[in-house]
């Protein structure tokens, strides 16, 4: 409650409000405050003259305008409300020219104050052309004939003063005392009587028909008994009607007369006390509402998010402590480490043990300066976000609809934006607790002047950066980065993947980059991939391990790269002929060694018999005589191809057979058997066959892969 202070007091006289009023730029401010700093500006800048020059926009519009204006750097500092009109050129209250201050009147007594207007209703003159400046925003305003009337009052913040102050004043004693009565600790909200602890002891047992009674502090019992009925409020405009509506489109409560003059009969109007319950969510003691409410009030969301930050502020800010005694225990140690190894040196090493006993107290100071700071920054932020949390949820104790919609815009605008100042980054540690220097000793004597810290550390685990690693179709793409508060150097990175088979891990990069793309590995297959830091001190500890999926089917093209220079390619390294008479081989881009595989082609183009020939190759394959000729490659020739026909090829590594289809009939049971290795699809052709490829085909229905016999083999 102490530090919600802040949040009670006028800007103006520093003081508890009293009798506050609303400004257009959501502030508040005594009335009697406001009455003191009021300037007159010229006659020439009227309010009639500025209205009469309007181009028909209403008063509703100019609120939204100043609403927006208010984060305008370029904006003059003016703007209006209601009735109140922009004056875009007066002079604001700081600059002399123009404007004439009007000599502060001595306030009455506070008692006087709070007599003169609830009872009278009558204020004193307002001067003609008077302007009114927010003395928190510096927003100007120009008042209109009602003078400060005009302003609505804000009772909701009225009643959290008074219940502020009730609580703060003295301890309440127990009533059932006979001689001298001690401090209450309790009240019994049924018998509505204070009790202390040997008098509730005996005459309100825990047990019997008292048991069911509720006993509260005795601040919360004295706020509960002097809690007054919910007062009625009254239009600004129409001060005899009661506000009973609420404008949508001009987010305020209105009465039953401002419909009916025709200033708000075109704008969306809802009942007061509906609109208050959408704005406002709390439970019978006060607090927020639990995730399975029907009601969502906006400021208590607001509110909840405020909290959760406010949460985490405090844990960080113990973290931060946490880390001022470590950075004490670590300078200590490091200190005693350091002049034990000194006082161990000859009378040479005395000058240079001063010099690094002073850059190591400079480091330390400068640690423990940062966090300090940091702790004082955050330990203000926090503060300032408490006060604003425990005013807000004494403003949703209110029970006055008009007063709450009022205020609760703008209270949840400050929600907002006091959570967007505990965003990323806010509540990250500036500084490391670590001392990462460490004295080496054994130096000769002639090199004592050349004395100085060494790193001696390995590198801390690097962090993967799950939102940048990913996998395509047979290849991985790993980043990782260095954790952000390590300052030891790195000389390079080893990244290491295992076999896919959950076999074991090798090394598939090493270097000082810190992205890295694996390409060639299995298909439908599961990797693990990890990575290390090392430097001139060792290896450090590997990073967390992640798991990694490829393509469950292989697409892929013909490769311009390997092929014969007469193989002719188009439709994206899809379709294939060649320039010469003779066989010329291409091969796909991607090679297999384990799985189960299955493509076709069709023939787009068969003249004079050319003979091609459909199958799979090792890389080192030769390219200028038809597939098959060697025993580098496995094919089929023939059979039956004509133009039109689709070749379908089926490669089985679980069972190391080589199945080929002509139009989806299987030629013979087993074409090849026994394949081990790196395989890639091939064709053979010449100038007269034109052939088109289709990649990542399903197995065709009638085959069922076999069970793998032995673990692949390595891409």
């Amino acid at each position: 409650m102490d530090e919600m202070e802040e949040e009670l007091k006028c800007p103006v006289c520093g003081s508890f409000f009293r009798e506050p009023i609303i400004l257009p730029c959501s502030h508040n401010i005594c009335l009697a405050c406001a009455r003191n700093i009021l300037v007159q500006t010229p006659d020439a800048e009227s309010p009639q003259s500025s209205r009469a020059s309007g181009s028909g926009v209403s008063d509703y519009d100019y609120l939204d305008l100043d609403k927006m204006s208010l984060y305008s750097e370029a904006d003059s500092g003016y703007g209006s409300y209601g009735g109140f009109v922009s004056a875009p050129t007066t002079p604001c209250q700081k600059s002399p020219n123009g404007v004439r201050v009007f000599p502060p009147t001595v306030p009455p007594p506070p008692q006087a104050q709070h007599h003169l207007l609830p009872h009278t209703g009558v204020l004193p003159p307002v001067p003609r052309n008077s302007c009114l400046t927010c003395p928190q925003c510096h927003r100007s305003l120009t008042l209109d004939d009602r003078g400060l009337r005009g302003f609505p009052k804000n009772r909701v913040l009225e009643g959290v003063v008074d219940r502020y102050q009730q609580s703060k004043a003295a301890a309440l004693k127990c009533q059932l005392c006979e001689k001298s009565p001690r401090e209450a600790t309790v009240m019994c909200e049924q018998c509505d009587v204070f009790y202390c602890d040997p008098c509730r002891l005996r005459c309100h047992p825990p047990r019997g028909p008292l048991a069911k009674h509720r006993l509260v502090p005795p601040a919360q019992g004295r706020i509960s008994r002097r809690a007054s009925p919910r007062k009625i409020s009254t239009c600004t405009e129409h001060e005899l009607e009661n506000l009973s509506m609420y404008c949508v489109q001009c987010k305020t409560p209105v009465c039953y007369q401002c419909l009916e003059d025709g200033k708000h009969s075109t704008h969306e109007v809802k009942a007061l006390g509906a609109m208050w319950k959408l704005h406002k969510t709390t439970n019978e003691s006060g607090g927020l509402l639990a995730d399975g409410c029907h009601s969502n009030g906006q400021l208590s969301q607001a509110l909840n998010v405020l909290s959760d930050r406010a949460t985490e502020a405090k844990e960080f800010l113990v973290q931060l402590r946490n880390m001022v005694q470590h950075i004490q225990e670590n300078g200590v140690e490091f200190e005693a480490c350091l002049v034990a190894q000194c006082d161990a040196l000859i009378e040479a090493l005395n000058r240079r043990k001063a010099q690094l006993l002073s850059r190591v107290t400079k480091e330390h100071e400068h640690k423990l300066s940062v966090v300090r700071d940091q702790i004082s920054h955050c330990t203000v932020k926090l503060r300032q976000t408490t006060g604003l949390m425990e005013y807000c949820l004494e403003v949703i104790k209110e029970n006055d609809p008009s007063g709450f919609l009022q205020i609760s815009d703008a209270l949840i605008r400050r929600v907002h934006m006091t959570e967007n100042q505990w965003g990323k980054g806010s509540l990250t540690p500036r500084m490391s607790s670590d001392f990462d220097l460490t004295l080496d000793s054994g130096p000769l004597l002639q090199t004592i002047h050349q004395l100085d810290f060494v790193q001696m550390k390995v590198p801390a685990a690097p962090i993967l950066q799950l939102e940048e690693c990913c996998t395509q179709t047979n290849s991985a793409t790993l980043s990782w980065k260095q954790p952000p508060l390590s300052t030891i150097a790195v000389d390079g990175y080893i990244l290491e993947l295992d076999d896919g088979n959950g076999g074991q891990f090798r090394e598939v990069y090493v270097g000082i980059e810190m992205i890295c793309t694996v390409d060639g590995l299995h298909f439908n297959s599961t990797y693990k991939s990890r990575v290390k830091a090392f430097n001139s001190s060792g290896v450090g500890q590997y990073s967390k391990t992640l798991v990694m999926q490829t393509s469950e089917i292989a697409w892929f093209t013909f490769d311009p790269a390997s092929a014969h220079p007469d193989i002719i390619l188009s439709n994206d390294n899809l379709t294939v002929t060649c320039n010469s008479y003779d066989d010329r081989v291409v091969m796909g881009n991607t090679g297999f060694s384990r799985g189960v595989h299955y493509w076709e082609m069709t023939i787009d183009r068969y003249d004079n018999h050319p003979d091609p020939a459909f199958g799979v190759a090792r890389a080192d394959v030769l390219k200028d005589v038809m597939l098959g000729k060697d025993d580098k490659a496995w094919a089929i020739t023939d059979g039956g191809i004509s133009k039109g026909a689709t070749v379908g090829v089926l490669l089985d590594f679980s069972r190391g057979i080589l199945l080929f289809l002509i139009n989806d009939e299987q030629q013979g049971p087993v074409a090849f058997n026994t394949l081990e290795g790196m395989y890639y699809p091939a064709i053979s052709l010449n100038r007269n066959v034109q052939v088109t490829l289709h990649s990542g085909l399903p197995i065709p229905d009638f085959y069922t892969p076999g069970e793998s016999e032995a673990a692949g083999s390595v891409c």
